[in-house]
Parts: structure tokens; sequence; C-alpha cells
């Protein structure tokens, strides 16, 4: 117990030494204890999950032969965002939020162990995979806003972009080494081992959840309880205050340009690369490593003073390294451009929930940080859908010899195959930094830290 005392205090003093001190100095540590118990609980089955939507994908590509059905498994992972979200966010508010957190790492570990168990006798089909990854989404469309939603009950405001950093961080890790690890796990033991492997850290996730303490945040209406104006509160209480609501449509906006984005690096890295995977994969990984840096330097930092700097000024700084990618073929320009840009990640993330962790009260947190993540779910499915008609159809006949741009345009970025997604990319680019230039624009955006009243502080009403 006296490692975990010394570890909680060594934390504190790094995530932040000036921070203004609740009145129990001990409760303020064993707040931070929870929080870092959680956030490991919650890194390894982070990394868990990317072991099985890396492996599963590449195990129904590699049986079916079939892209449809092998998309068909995002799908899956993606319908349940846009339409449980919303009420998902009602319960969280309406429950104690460690026990929702709980049956939703038990639910997945029960539901991967199944999974695990059909491919270990033989008997994997394509529906129960669909079912399989369709209820772990669900289960994630609890545990998610309420993770996000317990964050403040555990830390005072002026740590909350520090600990969202952390958390940025251990989704970059997640991101990062959890394909690496299921490929190693793939190639010597199995799909089924991956799977165990999954359900497994889900189990340690629900472990942490048993172990901390999560206190519970005073409810507004406890008598009457009503899903539907319960969500409907949620959007309201968005709609009526145009700084989150402007918020809101950027990250919206955002995504659906970022998505397009996504589907299009890995065919432009596979020309500049003359089609070689390995190099195609070292150029991910490492650009993805600009997640883990990125998180670790807001966590030390924490960021501008105010946070709305922070999410508009290193989302546009993110926007001009996606433009980069596509002025010239090179891969050590889409190395460093995309490091640059995953960097630029979580100090925007970081800064954008803590502003909303600030500003909406906690018994509507759940709800609202729902809506945030379903609006930019939402974005997704449509800008996937159009990259790839935007490169075949429009940007790369555009940008071959004799093309309409390839006098003008072509005469900078060059022309050629692949020249076409180049200027696509630096499209995007441009078209998000201008998203998130939109913000500084709007009044009640860019003024949100002062302008916006900070909602009550959730630790001195919390039981």
């Amino acid at each position: 117990m006296s490692t975990a005392n010394d570890t909680a205090k060594t934390v504190e003093m790094s995530v932040d030494a000036s921070a203004s001190l609740p009145a129990d100095a001990a409760q303020k540590r064993a707040s931070l204890r929870d929080f870092l118990l959680i956030w490991f609980g919650q890194l390894v089955s982070g990394v868990g999950s990317r072991l099985t939507s890396f492996a599963l994908g590449v195990w129904v590509y590699d049986t079916t032969g079939s892209t449809t059905q092998f998309a068909m498994v995002f799908v899956a992972m993606a319908v349940p965002v846009v339409l449980i979200s919303p009420f998902a966010g009602a319960l969280v508010d309406r429950w104690d939020r460690r026990r929702t957190m709980i049956a939703c790492e038990s639910l997945s570990a029960v539901t991967i162990g199944a999974l695990a168990l059909s491919v270990a006798t033989g008997h994997l089909t394509m529906w129960q995979i669909y079912l399989g990854v369709g209820l772990t989404a669900v289960a994630n469309c609890f545990l998610q806003p309420a993770y996000a939603a317990s964050v403040p009950l555990l830390a005072d405001r002026e740590r909350l972009v520090r600990l969202n950093g952390l958390i940025q961080t251990g989704q970059g890790f997640a991101l990062v080494g959890g394909p690496v690890l299921a490929g190693v796990l793939m190639k010597y033991l199995g799909l089924d081992s991956v799977l165990w492997v999954d359900a497994a850290t889900f189990v340690v996730g629900a472990l942490c959840l048993a172990i901390a303490r999560i206190p519970r945040p005073p409810q507004a209406d406890p008598g009457e309880q009503n899903l539907v104006r319960e969500a409907r509160d949620g959007w309201r209480y968005i709609a009526e205050r145009p700084g989150l609501l402007g918020l809101l449509s950027l990250s919206a906006a955002s995504s659906f340009v970022f998505a397009i984005a996504s589907i299009a690096i890995t065919p432009l890295v596979l020309i500049v690369a003359n089609g070689d995977k390995a190099l195609l994969g070292m150029q991910m990984s490492l650009a993805c490593s600009g997640l883990l840096v990125g998180g670790l330097l807001i966590t030390l930092w924490g960021g501008p003073r105010l946070k709305v700097h922070g999410v508009l000024g290193f989302s546009i700084f993110s926007g001009l390294m996606v433009a980069i990618h596509g002025l010239a073929p090179s891969l050590t320009l889409l190395i460093v451009a995309g490091f640059l840009m995953f960097l630029s990640i979580p100090p925007a993330q970081s800064a954008n929930y803590a502003l909303w962790q600030s500003k909406v009260p906690s018994h509507l947190l759940g709800r609202c940080m729902a809506m945030l993540r379903m609006t930019g779910e939402a974005a997704l499915p449509l800008g996937y859908l159009l990259a790839g008609p935007l490169a075949e159809y429009v940007f790369e006949p555009a940008m071959m010899p004799g093309g309409a741009l390839a006098s003008s345009v072509g005469a900078v970025i060059g022309v050629g195959e692949g020249r076409g997604l180049g200027l696509m990319f630096v499209v995007l680019g441009l078209a998000m930094s201008a998203i998130a230039a939109a913000g500084y624009a709007i009044r009640s955006v860019r003024e949100i830290d002062s302008a916006l009243p900070d909602a009550p502080d959730p630790i001195a009403s919390a039981t």
C-alpha cells in the first residue's frame, strides 16, 4: 500500500504542482489513486479491444475474401454508437457509473470469451462475429460516457486537461501496440488466443473498477424517470448554449473530413512505397506514435490557460499537417507529417473534453458526452463512403497527364498516379484548418472559457 501511496504522490506532483488543494489532502490522493487504477484498467482493456478489432478483421478477410463482409464488421461496431448513444448517456447519468462500467466490461468479457470458444471448437460464423462486435459496441456506448463523466468526480478542474491527456496517451498506446501484439499472436497462436487474451483484459478492467471508488453526483429529478425526456434534456442543454453547440458542430465537421483522409491514407502510402506493405506498416506505426508523444506532452504541460485555444489551435495545426501529406510523393514526408498530425490530436481532444467536463453539470454529463461521441461517429460512415469515389473519379483523373489540373496544380505537386490523392489531402487538410479557424470567428466558441459559466463543482456535491 505504501508503494501505491508513493506512486499517487509522484503522479499528483507531475500532474499539477500548482493545483488548489481540496479540504482533505488525503481524500485528494485517494481520488487520484482511484483515477489511476481505473485508467490502468481501461488501458489494458483498450489494448485488448484493439487486438480483437484487428484480428477479427484480418480473419474475416482471409476467410471470406470479401471486402463487403470485412467492412460489415466495422459497420456492426459503428451502428450502435449512432442508435444507442443518446439513450445510453441518459442511463449513465441515472445509474451508478462505476457499476455501469463494471457491467460493460463484464458483458464484453463474456461476449469475446464466447467468440473464442466458437473459434476453438471450429464453429465460428459470420453472424456470430457481427453479433459479438455489436454487443461489445453496445457495451462501449455505455462505458465511454461513464468513463468521461467520472473524471471530474475524481479530480479538481485544474487537472482535467492533464488527466484527459493521460487518457489520450493510453488510447494511443492501445492504437499503436494492439495491432502489433495481435499480429504476433495471430501468427504463432491463432485467433482464439487473441480473443482469450482480449476477454482477460476486460476482466482486468472490471477488477480495477471493482477496487476503485467513484463518488455519485446528485440527481436532478430522482422521482421522475423518462428516458426520452432525459435524453432530450441533454440535447436541450447543449442547444441552449451556443458555445457548446458550436464545439459540437465543429467536431462533427472535422470528423467527417478526417474520415475521408483516414480511408485515403492507405492507397497514398502504398503508391509512394511502390506497394510495399511493410513500409505501409512502418509509416502507420511511426505516425500513430505521435499519439503517445502528444498525450505525454499535454499530461506534463497542461495546455494553454484558455482551453479553447488548445481545441482550435491544435486543430488548425492538425489540418495543416494533413495538407502537407499531399505536397510531394515522399515516404519521409508522409511519416513526419503523420507523426505531427497525430501528435496534435491529444492536446486538442484533452482540452475539448475538459471544456465539456467543466461546463456541463455532472448529472447531465453522461448524456452530453454521449452526444459529443455520437455526432462525431455519425459523420464517419458518410466520409468513408465518399472517400473512394472522390479519389477515383474526381482527384486522380484531374492529376493524370493531360488531366484538368495537370498543368496548373500538377506543376507544384506533380502529376501521375497518386498525385490526385495528394491533392485530395491538401484540400482535406486546408478544409480541416478552415473548420477550426471558423471557431475563432464564432464569438460564443471563441469566448467559451469565460462567457459560459462553469457548472457546479461535482466533487463538492458528490457522495
